[in-house]
């Protein structure tokens, strides 16, 4: 890495100090960055919370550690009468002041994690059953309420929205993508935007995404261009109060040492990266932190089907790369199909897409058409009729029928893909175990995504559910209590939306709630021991 040198980097510590130093109420004259090289030390700033991820998670987490409280309305009516009784209990509480396991018992609805559907049916209630609801709170923002923390993308505040192919609509209506306290219809309208159903273009939620940070007063939170390299604990020895010692080898909160006569006591987080300057410089820093949440979604990583021929140039991995071969006209004047695989919603729109530039496509997907774990089995034909489109193509016009009627567009329903040859021919086989090749211009590989936790130890592997194994969306997401969301196997280390389950945005708000009430209650208890006379310890009780 390169190194911008002592004034870039006063720059960005400044930034820091300026606000930190007055959110924590005392003058810092150090600031949490150091060069690598440096061993940390205990005078050095530790923030409360440091969020990774900017996109809607770490947005919507941001929202409510800044002091912004939940509040049932004084003439809101839950259309569940049992929740509504429990709401009535404590009016006079946010509900992150509330017992969220009390009032999300007996809820159902479509996420694994109980705060999810609770929080998900206070902002759109009976959502799923096509009633449109408004939310039953108001929001009131108590300063008091607020926690130190800072924000870290990669990009501007909406994440990986940035990035997404603009062409296609979003499979959630645009209601169901708003954060709290901003009407996604209602800003929309502010801008004059025309929004002409009730699904909307990845870049009217990445435009919304970076407007809601900014209208709420959360810019001071965040920072962009920043590049997580490492997430570790740090150890103390604890007869040495001196020194600071870090061993990620330890996962139990007290340890002996072999000769039984030293224990290490886990200490704070230190997060490590750079910030890329205007100029293209690297700036590196350090932070500590209490607590940490991981909000960085699931689209770091493609997935791959792991085969011969798949590092080729003309096997791309992502839409992104499609729609710049198609924008660089490259399918022009040639024969050949572009191979699609994958039988999820993104190799539909890539089928959609394909279509639409009038480009041949063969389509490979290791399902049977009829397995109801497709997704097209999920979505009602009426909302998503272009999606429908593609799943009845996928049954009608197979390779089994004469290929002559249907050459714009032939599906191969269980196969596997062997391997890619160099002469841009795939060779696939059949469940039967039927080999057959096939000649393409372009190979795309739509598979799923997963997230890249490389800044943590062993990337994170052992906070899954399954210890040793990647940490995927829907596979194994990392292993959290339901009501905090902090990791069971990894204390004061949070993680919400896409990593534990939650790929939708309605849901993903849930995790911002319970990690909010988890940490507002330790605060308080560690207000209370400083309060009282004990400010022994380390990091958040």
């Amino acid at each position: 890495r390169t190194y911008s040198g002592a004034e870039t980097e006063g720059q960005l510590l400044n930034s820091f100090v300026q606000y930190f130093g007055d959110s924590l109420g005392r003058k810092i004259k150090r600031m949490p960055l150091i060069e690598e090289t440096v061993l940390p030390g205990d005078s050095l700033l530790t923030l409360p919370v440091v969020i990774i991820g900017n996109g809607p998670s770490g947005i919507c987490l941001s929202y409510l550690l800044s002091g912004y409280r939940p509040y049932l309305s004084p003439e809101a009516i839950h259309p569940n009468p049992i929740l509504h009784t429990k709401l009535e209990e404590a009016r006079h509480l946010s509900i992150v002041d509330q017992d969220l396991e009390y009032l999300s018992e007996g809820l159902e609805g479509r996420s694994s994690n109980p705060v999810a559907v609770l929080f998900d049916t206070l902002l759109h209630p009976d959502a799923d059953f096509g009633y449109d609801y408004p939310p039953v709170l108001h929001w009131k923002l108590e300063q008091h309420n607020y926690i130190p923390h800072i924000v870290l993308g990669k990009g501007p505040p909406g994440g990986a929205w940035h990035s997404m192919e603009g062409s296609m609509l979003t499979i959630s209506f645009g209601d169901w993508m708003e954060l709290p306290g901003l009407s996604f219809k209602e800003w929309a309208a502010s801008k004059r935007r025309n929004v002409k159903s009730d699904r909307v273009m990845p870049e009217e939620i990445a435009c919304y995404y970076k407007h809601y940070v900014k209208v709420m007063g959360l810019q001071k939170n965040f920072r962009d261009n920043v590049y997580i390299t490492s997430v570790s604990r740090l150890y103390r020895e604890k007869d040495d109060e001196g020194r600071s010692h870090q061993n990620e080898d330890i996962s139990t909160q007290h340890l002996e040492m072999e000769d039984g006569q030293k224990s290490l006591i886990k200490r704070n987080w230190e997060v490590r990266g750079y910030q890329r300057a205007t100029d293209g410089s690297h700036v590196p820093f350090c932070l500590f932190a209490e607590n940490v949440a991981l909000a960085t979604g699931t689209f770091d990583s493609p997935g791959r089907l792991q085969v011969e021929g798949e590092d080729f140039p003309f096997v791309l991995h992502s839409m992104s790369d499609f729609g710049a071969a198609i924008s660089k006209g490259k399918f022009r004047g040639k024969a050949d199909p572009v191979l699609i695989v994958g039988a999820g919603l993104t190799a539909a729109d890539a089928v959609l897409c394909a279509c639409n530039n009038n480009i041949p496509v063969v389509h490979v997907f290791r399902r049977r058409v009829t397995d109801t774990s497709l997704i097209f089995k999920q979505l009602p034909k009426k909302l998503y009729p272009e999606y429908h489109k593609v799943y009845h193509m996928m049954c009608t016009q197979s390779h089994t029928v004469d290929s002559n009627q249907h050459s714009a567009y032939t599906s191969f329903p269980e196969h596997n893909v062997l391997s890619f040859k160099p002469e841009m021919k795939c060779v696939l086989q059949s469940a039967s175990g039927l080999k057959k090749i096939l000649k393409f211009s372009v190979a795309l590989v739509l598979i799923g995504s997963h997230p890249n936790l490389f800044f943590l130890k062993d990337q994170g592997h052992s906070i899954g559910h399954h210890s040793n194994q990647p940490i995927t969306c829907k596979g194994n997401p990392i292993e959290i209590d339901p009501y905090t969301y902090e990791c069971t196997k990894e204390a004061n280390l949070f993680a919400l939306g896409p990593l534990v389950g939650d790929n939708f945005v309605r849901f993903l708000k849930g995790g911002a709630l319970g990690i909010a009430r988890c940490l507002a209650i330790r605060q308080k208890k560690k207000h209370e021991l400083i309060e009282g006379g004990d400010g022994g310890g380390d990091g958040v009780p």
